[in-house]
């Protein structure tokens, strides 16, 4: 994996609208704290006061947007500001050119798992962290720092509690995954994640856990599932069950009745996904999982861009 360049203090970070759209006052802190506190100069998208319907900026508008910013040699990260639905519509027409001659960090969750499944495609490492709308909701503390952290090229070791529903076991392995909205979606497209021998995370936010069982089924008939070296799970915000009768089963039952015939090591309840603490992982770059009786642990391996600034 093609690992970015570090940012330094006074380094260029791009923040744009890539999908759904924004309130750009709401902006404002997360914005604050990138450019006084962490010291980055910022450049500002269109995208981040325009709209369409639900949307940033129509497709071409939103495409040309982050095409600016793939493009440009003296960014060396774009954060999303928000994620919502729009991402995959304008994946299809975006030119990784530039980007391969001058790589960047890809920083987003949730919808931005597209743009984190391409360049993770292309060979590049990228961060499945907190986006500038939500850096700044209270509790985000430690993911926002610990984003920060990355980007300068510190290397991340989480340690969690222990679950009941634990597998023990280890493995050294990348990591890779996100959404499950948006990893069901990609596959049979060109951008189709393969999950071989890695460490898949998932997350996901407001769905009826009836159609979460149907994507992880889709996952696994798709064999996503079966050969992974460790699986962790995030959290699972807001879903929502049937009125009556109920679909029978929590999140966590559904995941490990899908994971159930296979042996690699399991972590439940990690802090990332659609929550304050949203913790940031590198996506494509390899960690070592450990689930024990007395907890969990994903250690990043120490490592460095073989790129200069």
């Amino acid at each position: 994996i093609i690992v970015p360049p570090f940012l330094q203090p006074g380094s260029l970070v791009g923040i744009l609208a890539p999908a759904g759209r924004v309130i750009y006052e709401e902006l404002l802190p997360g914005i604050e704290v990138i450019q006084d506190e962490w010291e980055f100069q910022i450049l500002e998208g269109s995208t981040l006061k325009s709209s369409y319907n639900q949307f940033a900026a129509s497709d071409k508008m939103r495409q040309i947007d982050l095409q600016y910013m793939l493009d440009r040699s003296d960014v060396k990260a774009i954060i999303a500001a928000r994620g919502g639905y729009g991402c995959t519509r304008i994946l299809d027409q975006l030119s990784f050119e530039q980007f391969k001659i001058h790589p960047k960090w890809i920083v987003g969750f949730s919808d931005v798992t597209a743009l984190l499944a391409k360049t993770y495609q292309l060979g590049y490492a990228s961060i499945h962290a907190p986006m500038v709308k939500s850096m700044m909701q209270p509790g985000a503390d430690l993911a926002r720092e610990s984003l920060f952290n990355i980007l300068r090229g510190e290397v991340p070791d989480y340690t969690i509690p222990a679950h009941p529903m634990n597998r023990m076991g280890n493995c050294f392995a990348q990591v890779v995954g996100g959404n499950v909205c948006l990893l069901a979606h990609l596959i049979g497209s060109e951008t189709e994640l393969d999950t071989t021998n890695k460490i898949l995370i998932l997350e996901d936010v407001g769905e009826y856990y009836y159609s979460l069982d149907r994507m992880l089924l889709q996952l696994k008939r798709a064999g996503k599932l079966n050969a992974l070296a460790g699986l962790v799970v995030g959290q699972f915000s807001e879903m929502k069950d049937n009125l009556y009768p109920t679909f029978g089963k929590t999140v966590n039952e559904i995941v490990q009745d899908h994971v159930a015939e296979f042996d690699y090591p399991i972590c439940f309840d990690f802090p990332f996904g659609h929550v304050s603490d949203n913790r940031a992982l590198p996506i494509g770059m390899m960690a070592h999982l450990e689930v024990t009786q007395t907890g969990a642990r994903l250690s990043y391996t120490k490592y460095q861009s073989s790129l200069l600034l």
